[in-house]
């Protein structure tokens, strides 16, 4: 007998682990995806085009809230849990919610949902949201070009729109992002790359991506999402840390399991996390994983005209995943304002409207600063009404894009950019050198 699955998800992990180890499996029938986490993400299928021939009319794709009934209507065997950046409490209450529910629950490895490549491959993982990964990754591609190597980098999925369509993604210019109607989630990853003059590859299907990616790299850059794993087998494993939310090395899941298998450790932040919390985070990494070497990392900030912010009444516009499921209250464009002097950090949460409304809701941790949210055109005219309703005289901006490209700011606007900086040694330069050194 088959053994009937559910896989919860948030459209990345989900379809990933289906895709190679479930698609072409007759030993199990998966027979419901859940959704949660991202807006608008349930309510359609994964088509039939990307399930395979044991699934002809495709997989449908229900809200995470009606899994208690799906468990019973659908006679399920079992449950997998397949998304990530929850706590270990989180993931153990949706546990104990399946295994009360009469089926078993599920949490799948490395070896099950790793693709190996024929090209070395790096990794840039992290323990939470938001703890630099992007940056850290911009500085591996920039070592790894300069030492002669083609990289492009494959960014964790997010796949929002037509799966068929996203199958395989190529990205090598801003039109590539228009042509596949990115978001403003989609654009934060990939601009940096292209602006660095990276080839980035994202999509559903991370075997079919890999395969074509071989065909012009000589090195495989893994950018990865949230606090995921990596979906290739990693030659080497960067995860990135942060100080301002010590202990979360081993209270989050599956950073956890990011920090017991990496070779290199990078703290980042250091220039602005207190001393005591460096410290706790380095000791704490030591006692999971003693033989990874560590760096440390500052991620320093770049504004085009700081005099500008001084004495100004601003609103603080953030990266979105990093104050939602990353459960940040602030990040570099709160620093920045405080740094150069704003008379007032402006709460925008009187000033939201519709879909933004929703997100203070669903994440109340967030502090006084707006989340990019924009995982759809909606969300986008939404977040664009908040900004234009917002009583500021400017706006500071900390996401990774420019945000004037895609929606309308009725107000003066400061950029706040950010890289990564090596603090002492080793260097990433050094470990890439004693690891790929020609």
């Amino acid at each position: 007998m088959t053994i009937r699955t559910i896989i919860m998800g948030a459209a990345g992990r989900d379809f990933h682990n289906f895709n190679v180890f479930f698609r072409n499996n007759p030993d199990y029938q998966v027979v419901a995806f859940t959704a949660t986490q991202i807006p608008n993400i349930e309510g359609r299928r994964y088509p039939a085009e990307l399930a395979g021939s044991l699934y002809p009319e495709g997989i449908p794709i229900y809200p995470e809230s009606d899994l208690v009934n799906l468990i019973r209507d659908l006679k399920v065997d079992q449950v997998v849990f397949a998304y990530s950046d929850v706590s270990h409490e989180t993931v153990m209450h949706k546990a104990s919610l399946v295994l009360a529910a009469g089926a078993d629950f599920r949490l799948m490895g490395l070896e099950k949902t790793q693709v190996k490549s024929t090209k070395p491959v790096v990794s840039v993982c992290a323990v939470r949201t938001g703890s630099g990964k992007s940056q850290t990754t911009r500085r591996v591609s920039e070592i790894l070009r300069k030492m002669g190597y083609r990289v492009a980098a494959i960014r964790h999925p997010m796949p929002y729109g037509d799966l068929v369509k996203q199958k395989v993604q190529r990205f090598a210019s801003y039109a590539d992002l228009d042509k596949h109607e990115c978001t403003i989630e989609e654009r934060e990853e990939y601009e940096p790359h292209l602006d660095n003059g990276v080839i980035v590859y994202a999509g559903v299907d991370y075997e079919a991506i890999l395969r074509q990616a071989e065909q012009e790299v000589d090195i495989v850059l893994w950018d990865g999402g949230n606090n995921d794993f990596p979906f290739y087998v990693s030659d080497l494993a960067i995860v990135v840390a942060d100080p301002h939310r010590p202990g979360h090395e081993s209270t989050y899941h599956p950073g956890e399991t990011n920090v017991r298998s990496a070779d290199v450790f990078v703290i980042n932040k250091v220039d602005t996390a207190a001393p005591e919390s460096v410290m706790r985070v380095r000791d704490n990494l030591h006692m999971l994983n003693p033989k990874a070497i560590v760096i440390e990392a500052a991620s320093p900030l770049f504004v085009d005209n700081p005099e500008q912010i001084r004495g100004k009444r601003v609103l603080v516009i953030e990266d979105g995943p990093t104050l939602t499921h990353g459960e940040m209250a602030y990040g570099a464009g709160w620093v920045a304002a405080r740094r150069f002097g704003a008379a007032e950090i402006v709460d925008p949460r009187p000033f939201a409207v519709g879909s933004i409304i929703a997100t203070y809701q669903k994440y109340p941790s967030t502090g006084a600063i707006l989340p990019a949210m924009g995982y759809g055109a909606e969300q986008m005219r939404d977040l664009e009404q908040t900004i234009a309703n917002a009583d500021v005289d400017l706006v500071v901006s900390a996401t990774p894009i420019d945000l004037t490209r895609i929606i309308k700011i009725n107000k003066p606007m400061q950029r706040v950019r950010y890289e990564l900086q090596e603090i002492g040694q080793p260097t990433l330069e050094d470990i890439l050198k004693a690891k790929f050194g020609k």
